[in-house]
């Protein structure tokens, strides 16, 4: 069993922050996302949504996510990057 705060694997990161967006954000446009898509644009989120994301990324991980992280997080490949960095 994984606890909140072990890092996921790469996989593992990418299916958690698909399944969060497709709570937030779903249809055809979530399954053809590519890694470096823009979420805003290429789902239509908007600011609430955005922060809908987060929260509901850092309950699942455990993980605190600043707002200093937001720029990196505009693609579902910075999502990855942050969930599998040490924090």
């Amino acid at each position: 069993m994984t606890g909140p705060t072990a890092l996921p694997a790469a996989d593992n990161a990418r299916v958690l922050v698909l399944d969060v967006l497709r709570g937030i954000a779903p249809g055809p446009a979530l399954d053809a996302l590519g890694p470096h898509d823009d979420l805003r644009d290429t789902l239509g989120l908007d600011s609430l949504d955005f922060q809908a994301l987060v929260v509901r990324v850092c309950e699942r991980t455990g993980r605190r996510i600043e707002e200093d992280d937001y720029d990196r997080l505009a693609d579902l490949q910075g999502w990855v990057e942050l969930l599998t960095a040490p924090a």
